[in-house]
């Protein structure tokens, strides 16, 4: 079973910000399949589906952003789940311009909470991960303000874009494998996310 795991925060004050787009995408994925992801288990909120001929676990943490790794150390554990091969952590990246999607095998935490509470508590950075690009288009004076504040309405389209292009890269992975999807997923937005 491959467990996919989107990380956000838990509220709705949280749920239109840069911040949730792990969370959005898990619920994006789970609205195509007419599933909620509602289970309560681990520390997450979960539903178990299958995406090309593959069963999976989708899960959102509740023990919000900064304590992320308790509930995936919890679910990997619980569901005996090889991490290298069957975790997939989907993500908010401050680094990549809004809209850009990059996907990566393994690698560093570039200071998010959420993939650095992860990486401690299952000790390794080797697990697929698919960051979505959410970069301001003028310098922020405080990052952890601008993760936290939602969407402005002239983002939507691009927001709407960059959760269809996440739930599509899931299923590629799943159905192609992770070089097929870094081919596609791993490229510069043409209009260059604005």
């Amino acid at each position: 079973m491959k467990l996919i795991v989107g990380l956000g925060n838990p509220g709705i004050e949280y749920q239109f910000t840069p911040h949730n787009l792990g969370f959005l995408t898990i619920d994006r994925i789970a609205n195509d399949l007419g599933i909620e992801v509602r289970n309560r288990q681990c520390l997450a909120l979960t539903a178990r589906a299958t995406i090309a001929d593959t069963p999976v676990m989708l899960a959102k943490p509740e023990t919000y952003m900064n304590l992320s790794g308790l509930a995936v150390r919890e679910l990997v554990a619980e569901h005996q789940v090889d991490v290298k091969s069957d975790l997939i952590v989907v993500y908010d990246e401050l680094d990549l311009p809004l809209g850009a999607i990059r996907i990566r095998l393994r690698g560093g935490t570039a200071g998010h909470n959420g993939m650095e509470s992860i990486v401690g508590a299952l000790g390794t950075d080797e697990f697929l991960r698919i960051r979505l690009g959410i970069a301001p288009d003028r310098k922020v004076s405080d990052g952890a303000k601008f993760v936290l504040t939602p969407f402005r309405k002239a983002q939507d389209t691009v927001v709407d874009e960059m959760l269809d292009a996440g739930a599509q890269a899931v299923e590629m992975i799943l159905k192609e494998g992770p070089a097929a999807a870094m081919n596609r997923f791993n490229r510069k937005p043409e209009d260059g996310g604005q």
